[in-house]
């Protein structure tokens, strides 16, 4: 069996599997519940199709079905439960995350690459509120407009992030907005160097974060923690001279207490 990762036209894709878990992601804070014509849109699938998967979901009983609506049940949650279970450093990077922000006032999140998005899968968060959506655990962003996907993005070997380069959309979220690709590869191999990155203001206007990455006591990669913040309340001295070296302090931390 070998190492590297199935296209959908490989033999062993299992293609229903594949469309059961969409259909589970297709339900989100802006659709929780659906008809099955809005979840056969909103995947793509013909009407005939989604019915079958959702209809599999209820009797496997992930979904939960409401005269003409559909929603995801509290089972769902065991499908997490069994990543926590797996990953139960997460407590202990969830305290170091705690103590930043009791520390400097500011929130503090761990994030890891998913496909080509960060999802956020620690977090504290400082009572004041930073951008129109709501950050938490689970919430997804696009990995090339914040601190802590540039990091991860470093993370990888050449050819994986040549890849990501290719496929990738860039979009101007804001002005300053990075949307050429020989600028971001600069970018992001000036981040591999420094071993941190700073994002101002690229994926929503007044956000300002800051990202390292962390690793385990065996060297192996944990994901990103980044300190977010507003711009027009922490400049880049503050950042640079006491988040930074804040940041790099728990890390090594995580490096020494996380196996």
């Amino acid at each position: 069996m070998h190492d590297e990762t199935l296209t959908t036209d490989d033999r062993d894709f299992v293609t229903a599997l594949a469309s059961g878990l969409e259909v589970i992601q297709a339900f989100d804070a802006d659709t929780p519940r659906m008809t099955l014509s809005e979840v056969a849109t909103k995947t793509g699938m013909n009407r005939a199709r989604a019915r079958r998967f959702l209809l599999t979901l209820h009797a496997l009983g992930y979904v939960r079905k409401q005269q003409r609506h559909f929603e995801l049940a509290p089972k769902v949650l065991q499908l997490g439960y069994a990543f926590l279970s797996a990953n139960n450093y997460r407590s202990v990077i969830q305290q170091y995350l705690e103590d930043i922000t009791a520390e400097i006032g500011e929130s503090s999140s761990l994030g890891v690459l998913d496909g080509d998005e960060v999802m956020y899968v620690a977090r504290s968060s400082a009572k004041h509120r930073l951008m129109a959506i709501t950050l938490s655990v689970g919430t997804r962003l696009p990995a090339t407009y914040t601190s802590m996907g540039r990091v991860l993005l470093a993370q990888l070997a050449d050819d994986a992030l040549e890849a990501y380069l290719e496929r990738v959309a860039l979009e101007a979220h804001t002005e300053r907005s990075i949307t050429d690709r020989a600028q971001l590869r600069n970018c992001i191999e000036q981040v591999r160097q420094q071993g941190y990155s700073i994002v101002d203001q690229e994926l929503d206007p007044g956000l300002r974060s800051l990202a390292v990455p962390a690793f385990d006591a065996n060297g192996k990669l944990l994901g990103a923690i980044n300190i977010s913040t507003n711009a027009a309340r922490i400049d880049f001295d503050t950042l640079t001279h006491t988040f930074l070296p804040l940041l790099q302090d728990k890390v090594q931390l995580i490096h020494t207490h996380v196996s």
